[in-house]
């Protein structure tokens, strides 16, 4: 990967993360994601690909404890293990992805869909 392409990656899945923490997410959350997500290189079509593939692989299983991480994560952390998650990973282990993020992806389902009204509202707001 590219310098600024990872250093651009690096910022989405920081962003992402706070979907995969046990915390309920507000207005200025989804703006400030939106925005986040407006600003880098990638389409929000990509974006959830990221969302699917790199970074719910390896934060979904917050979500299931009942007293998950609600502080957020550790950046340095987060991007080493999502490094080696990408390094590592497989085929079967893309096939489980495939499978568990329909089950286990609900759960940020409705926050996907604010996210993307937002994202939106930004997107017709820079086109005036």
């Amino acid at each position: 990967m590219k310098e600024l392409s990872l250093e651009n990656r690096k910022r989405v899945w920081v962003t992402l993360s706070e979907l995969y923490l046990d915390t309920e997410l507000q207005e200025l959350d989804f703006r400030y994601m939106a925005t986040s997500f407006f600003e880098s290189s990638f389409t929000f079509e990509e974006i959830k690909g990221i969302d699917q593939y790199e970074v719910f692989p390896v934060f979904f299983s917050n979500l299931l404890i009942p007293a998950g991480e609600w502080a957020g994560f550790d950046e340095l952390i987060l991007v080493k293990n999502i490094m080696k998650w990408m390094e590592t990973r497989n085929k079967l282990d893309i096939l489980a992805v495939k499978c568990l993020y329909p089950i286990y992806g609900k759960i940020n389902r409705s926050y996907w869909k604010k996210i993307e009204e937002v994202y939106n509202q930004i997107r017709a707001e820079t086109l005036r």
